[in-house]
């Protein structure tokens, strides 16, 4: 682990040259919002945004992709069979992505990639990805990551991290991966002076302006049927229109549906995104629904990332804090308030109030 000196100045070249290798991604501004997009013709990545409104996980997990394509006429000699859908795993690079972004593809991670099933689509695409990561110094005020395993100068996930020291950036490189994608900038890269101490310093000042936190220090401790049965989701629920805001937008959610399409004589069987948030997740072939209401489907999204997570991988919290679901809900259901109420049910036997 090292860290170097990239003068601003070479900045935009060392890019253009790495795009000689990696197809290059990076947040855009499109209208009022920023995207990650593929960076194509020498453009740069806008690195002055604060957050994009979606993260970047379609790069690794897009929201359709297709699986097999196949043909249902009967003159040729392969029909009614399926054909492995053509990919592109080349090396990709995310340049400019949140710490608090990469870390939840670990945390995704532990759903694509177990001992008793890997998906090859979304590892091949993973480990063809480096991620270069850009400190977090202005978190936005619904941010709460230092609080959900994560923080604005985390390292976990990524490959380097960048760190803007005015007119320069200081290169934490991580991993082989990330030590590869700078080599192939050919940046002239200095040995950066007391970097280590550079760092710490702008890491503390940039956790000492959050100031939104999640509480969860009693969740592990708390029975299954206790949360299930709280008195409160109701109030939770009320307001939501099941939208599936909260969970499109959120870099740990990780549900799909595998559907076919079929136009003529061709077809393609591919993954699309889905939402435990929608009535029809979990209708099963006789009609029966049993997350029927939305109170039943509120309290699943809750329970699944700040109860059964907890139980099933003891690693923190399914939440990296990013905030997203705080600013985007459009009828302000907050995940911060949530969990101040799961977790109080421990110590009081009662939830703290919706306010």
């Amino acid at each position: 682990m090292k860290i170097i000196k990239i003068d601003k100045s070479q900045w935009a070249s060392g890019l253009n040259q790495a795009a000689t290798a990696y197809r290059l991604f990076g947040p855009v501004k499109e209208k009022e919002f920023h995207s990650f997009k593929l960076l194509t013709n020498g453009a740069q990545p806008d690195l002055s945004c604060l957050n994009t409104r979606l993260s970047p996980k379609s790069i690794v997990y897009p929201q359709s992709e297709v699986m097999f394509d196949y043909s249902l006429d009967e003159g040729r000699e392969d029909h009614h069979q399926m054909r492995e859908a053509a990919k592109d795993y080349s090396p990709k690079a995310v340049i400019g992505i949140r710490p608090c972004d990469a870390k939840a593809f670990v945390l995704v991670r532990l759903n694509f990639d177990t001992p008793d099933y890997q998906d090859p689509y979304w590892l091949k695409a993973y480990e063809s990805t480096t991620f270069i990561g850009l400190g977090c110094e202005s978190p936005c005020s619904s941010c709460f990551c230092t609080t959900a395993g994560c923080g604005p100068y985390h390292e976990e996930g990524l490959d380097v991290l960048l760190a803007d020291a005015g007119d320069h950036y200081l290169a934490k490189v991580l991993t082989d991966k990330g030590a590869k994608f700078i080599a192939a900038g050919n940046w002239k890269t200095a040995a950066a002076k007391e970097a280590d101490q550079t760092i710490a310093t702008l890491r503390q000042t940039a956790e000492g302006k959050i100031t939104s936190l999640v509480p969860t220090d009693n969740l592990k401790s708390l029975p299954n049927n206790d949360l299930y049965n709280a008195t409160f989701w109701e109030d939770v629920s009320f307001a939501c229109i099941n939208c599936g805001t909260c969970t499109f937008s959120c870099p740990t959610c990780w549900c799909f549906d595998i559907q076919d399409e079929t136009r003529g004589m061709t077809g393609v069987r591919m993954k699309n995104w889905d939402s435990c948030m929608y009535p029809l997740f979990t209708l099963h072939g006789t009609g029966h629904n049993p997350r029927g209401t939305k109170l039943h489907r509120v309290r699943q999204r809750f329970m699944h990332k700040l109860k059964y997570f907890v139980d099933k991988y003891d690693r923190g919290i399914q939440c990296v804090g990013c905030g997203r679901c705080v600013r985007l809900c459009p009828v302000n259901i907050d995940i911060r308030r949530v969990a101040l109420m799961m977790n109080s049910l421990a110590t009081s036997g009662e939830a703290c109030a919706i306010e």
